[in-house]
């Protein structure tokens, strides 16, 4: 089977290659432009479906809720800030994302939340929040992130030095299926044009092994079957204390 799975893996990578080509000669660059609007769109659905587990997870922010101020919130990677709603009253909000096209969808959910105090707008990796001071937030926010960054180990660490001692790192993340199944199979078959049509995302990533290994103080993780198209059906959600 994996011999069948690396061919037909290989054949998706050869049929892809224009659009490696055309990625690293910059010819892809207007899909930064329009993903935003693509995301945004899925964003609305994804929430209708993942509702009860998003309120779940965000009840656990107000554990971190300091004794004297607000709870001070990172978001990494906040795409059109589709956690807002979830976000205890009067959180002070920072917002970090690499493409600086999210920013016009971003003001938009700040409008109809304003029961959140919004500090900046950064445009920046989730590797390099440099931006951000040691131990300055109480929560760093991390949903359908860690697919699409370049090195996760970097950005779990760069978490935790922008938490305050006792802080928490929140996830939400689709990762890779069970080696056992259909599922998996076809999650390495198509992710070299999953890679492209979601500007980045890897289907195929153990997301779990990294946090666990990132050496957080505790980890509250568990596996869950999320209500959506096979690529993304398997979820990681909870949180970690630095």
């Amino acid at each position: 089977m994996s011999l069948f799975l690396n061919a037909l893996a290989f054949i998706c990578k050869v049929l892809t290659l224009p659009l490696f080509v055309g990625e690293r000669v910059g010819l892809l660059s207007f899909y930064k432009r329009l993903y935003p609007r693509l995301l945004s769109s899925f964003t609305i659905a994804y929430n209708e479906l993942m509702n009860d587990k998003k309120r779940e997870l965000f009840l656990n922010l107000e554990r971190f809720q300091p004794s004297k101020g607000s709870l001070r919130i990172l978001e990494v990677g906040c795409g059109s800030g589709a956690n807002f709603e979830h976000y205890p009253t009067g959180s002070k909000i920072t917002c970090t994302d690499p493409n600086p096209h999210f920013k016009t969808y971003l003001e938009k959910s700040m409008e109809k939340n304003e029961h959140l105090v919004y500090d900046s707008f950064i445009v920046a990796s989730g590797e390099n929040l440099q931006a951000v001071e040691d131990s300055s937030v109480d929560a760093v926010v991390c949903t359908l992130v860690l697919c699409t960054v370049k090195d996760t180990n970097k950005v779990l660490q760069e978490a935790k030095r922008v938490l305050r001692p006792g802080g928490a790192f929140f996830f939400l993340e689709h990762v890779v299926s069970d080696p056992s199944t259909w599922a998996y199979f076809f999650q390495h078959v198509l992710q070299p044009f999953w890679y492209y049509l979601q500007d980045g995302c890897e289907a195929i990533r153990a997301t779990w092994k990294d946090i666990d290994n990132a050496g957080f103080s505790d980890v509250k993780l568990r596996h869950i079957q999320a209500p959506l198209f096979f690529m993304i059906k398997p979820h990681i959600i909870g949180y970690a204390v630095k």
